[in-house]
């Protein structure tokens, strides 16, 4: 039987053609089902979601048994025999009507009064006037996910069982709050378990972990603006007609042909060039039933990879897919600027990327005379710092709140006059239970303080997270608080996340905004991240190839982590980044057997979550120590190689 479930219906929210493409692995490309990022999040949503049962104690799991014949009519059958009781509480109580079918988080059951209770690891601050309806009274964008979510549920739930009187409620993180025990977060362990959330349990009482950190809010008046139609995802469906097209064509399995546009963008079944797979892209089905866009024209670039492109879904409109339909008109008048500006960048990337796709080559543009002016303002030793942060919705020590940042590594590169490349220092602290932010921040201000040379960072992440930090301090009771803040101002810019504002006079220099402001190459597409940047210019820098297909010591570069024969270019097309080495399995056990390596960030913050369990063997932390150290150096080698190229150049 094929249901809709809550699951489905939010996939079809975001687009309904994805119902037909969802469920299809071994048919159709997901690049959702490797993400690393998401999957954290997917965790930290299960781990609050225990915390919530708690809430309301002595519930009855309705277990999902795959193994009975029909396991939706099994789940039925004992959620309704449960109901038949004046009271109870059930968690995932399964419900049908029609083609429709749910699993409700918690559901609590008085008489014939019914709360509904949704978890979301998404967080919010009961202390603000709630954000869900607009000034113009309907529900903000960021919310609509969620709010259909539930209120697709208590459809459901109120067509199954009409006597109910049901309330609706979402359960989140409450910013707010804070933790009043150490190690919330490691109360509930990510494992490999049979269970649909895949957490451990360590405790059977709230008592046990403190003052909550969650909170709860109703939302039945939100849901009554979806019922009554005066707020709608799509304009020409109402709420009961999504469900009764969506419920009819994902049931019979055939494809809802929604009009292709700006949302496909980020539309996760498709494939890359790169892949190498029988797997079919859901995405080049849609485009090529509804535009006259040929196989070939799929490898071309397309309006999708043009950087910043906020006019994109009014061109789109047009007609106009490829880079190569766009002229200057649709771009808009480039302004004159130092370097570029954006119209101009994203005009270039055009005429670049279409003299790459006709010629197989194609010149970079740099700016050499501004960017060189901007070199001549930085002061030996440079200092290149990137950090490894992470942010959970339950949090790992007393006094934190959720989805507070913690800094828990930072690696350190400097180069001297002399043009020696030095891996100065690096800061790691993985030990459970500890907030290791002003330590990190202690070592960091050692790190820095013996000159006044420049610093440098890739991006905004650093100058956010030593904001967050500033806040901590101010908040805290550490002796050195006032001179740990004053490090961070005179390093840092203040952000809207501070009462106070502040330009250090040694601020951090942003190598991204270099990026954007003086060089493209098309090898970097529409992205100026550091993982596209470092690449590029591997493959068009014949200064940077000659010099690291040699080892470490031939090169005069020193590293606290890799031997002195290490080499990061051993042959030419090589992503530095590959070459990072992967986590051995046999020394791991179940709780982090499913890493295989740390080689963005998105592994980072996982891995850093797993260490916090107390039962990891010395073994186990060892490895991931060792690989998060590994990581987090070739970052700042990364910043260093940009460096290297820019001063080659100018």
């Amino acid at each position: 039987m094929r249901y809709l479930t809550k699951s489905r219906f939010r996939q079809a929210i975001e687009c309904p053609t994805k119902l037909y493409y969802t469920k299809k692995d071994n048919i159709y490309a997901n690049v959702k089902l490797d993400d690393n990022f998401l999957k954290t999040l997917a965790d930290g949503g299960f781990q609050v979601e225990e915390l919530a049962r708690l809430h309301y104690p002595n519930g009855v799991l309705i277990e999902d048994d795959r193994s009975a014949k029909d396991y939706y009519e099994h789940s039925l059958k004992i959620t309704n025999k449960h109901l038949q009781k004046k009271e109870v509480t059930l968690y995932e109580a399964a419900f049908k009507f029609e083609k429709l079918f749910i699993r409700t988080d918690i559901l609590i059951k008085k008489g014939n009064k019914v709360k509904l209770v949704e978890v979301k690891a998404k967080s919010f601050n009961s202390k603000e006037p709630h954000v869900f309806i607009s000034n113009k009274g309907k529900i903000n964008s960021s919310w609509k996910p969620y709010i259909y979510d539930l209120a697709f549920q208590k459809y459901v739930l109120k067509e199954a069982y009409p006597e109910f009187e049901v309330s609706a409620f979402l359960m989140m993180a409450d910013k707010s709050k804070k933790a009043s025990i150490d190690g919330l977060n490691q109360l509930f362990r990510i494992t490999n378990n049979n269970k649909r959330t895949g957490i451990d349990r360590m405790v059977d009482s709230i008592e046990l972990t403190g003052d909550s950190v969650l909170g709860e809010v109703n939302v039945d008046e939100v849901l009554n603006l979806i019922y009554a139609d005066k707020d709608r995802i799509y304009d020409n469906m109402n709420f009961h007609e999504m469900i009764k097209i969506f419920s009819s064509k994902y049931y019979k399995d055939e494809k809802i042909n929604w009009p292709i546009g700006w949302h496909c963008k980020n539309c996760e079944f498709k494939t890359t060039k790169e892949e190498k797979s029988d797997l079919r892209s859901g995405f080049k089905e849609c485009w090529k039933e509804q535009s006259n866009l040929l196989d070939n024209q799929f490898n071309e670039p397309n309006i999708f990879d043009l950087w910043n492109f906020r006019s994109g879904k009014k061109i789109l409109s047009t007609g106009k897919f490829l880079l190569r339909d766009l002229n200057e008109y649709d771009i808009g008048t480039a302004t004159k600027a130092e370097g570029f500006s954006t119209q101009h960048r994203q005009w270039v990337q055009v005429e670049k990327t279409l003299e790459l796709n006709t010629n197989g080559h194609a010149d970079f543009i740099l700016f050499r005379e501004d960017l060189k002016n901007e070199m001549n303002k930085w002061k030996f030793p440079l200092h290149f710092i990137d950090f490894e942060t992470s942010s959970a919705a339950l949090p790992f020590t007393k006094g934190r709140r959720p989805y507070e940042q913690v800094a828990f590594q930072y690696s350190h590169h400097s180069i001297d006059e002399s043009g020696k490349i030095t891996h100065s220092s690096q800061y790691i602290d993985l030990e459970p239970g500890k907030f290791p932010n002003f330590d990190f921040v202690r070592a960091l201000k050692k790190s820095l303080s013996n000159d006044d040379g420049t610093i440098f960072k890739y991006a905004k992440h650093e100058n956010s997270i030593l904001n967050a930090i500033y806040v901590q301090l101010s908040e805290s009771k550490e002796n050195d608080r006032e001179v740990l803040k004053d490090f961070i101002r005179s390093i840092t810019t203040s952000n809207k996340s501070v009462a106070e504002s502040w330009i250090g006079e040694r601020k951090m220099v942003d190598m991204c905004e270099l990026v954007v402001r003086y060089f493209y190459h098309p090898y970097m597409k529409g992205s100026n991240s550091i993982k596209s940047v470092l690449p590029c210019i591997l493959k068009i820098s014949s200064y940077l190839k000659n010099k690291y297909r040699n080892c470490l010591s031939e090169v005069n570069v020193s590293s606290l982590n890799f031997s002195e024969d290490h080499i990061w270019l051993p042959n030419m097309g090589i992503d530095p980044y590959s070459l990072l080495p992967d986590i051995d399995f046999s020394a791991l056990s179940s709780y982090v057997s499913n890493m295989e390596s740390i080689k963005d960030g998105g592994s980072a913050l996982a891995a850093y979550g797993k260490v916090q369990y107390t039962n990891m063997t010395k073994e186990e932390r060892v490895i991931i120590r060792s690989a998060l150290l590994k990581y987090c150096e070739l970052d700042t080698l990364a910043m260093v190689m940009i460096w290297e190229f820019f001063n080659n150049e100018c």
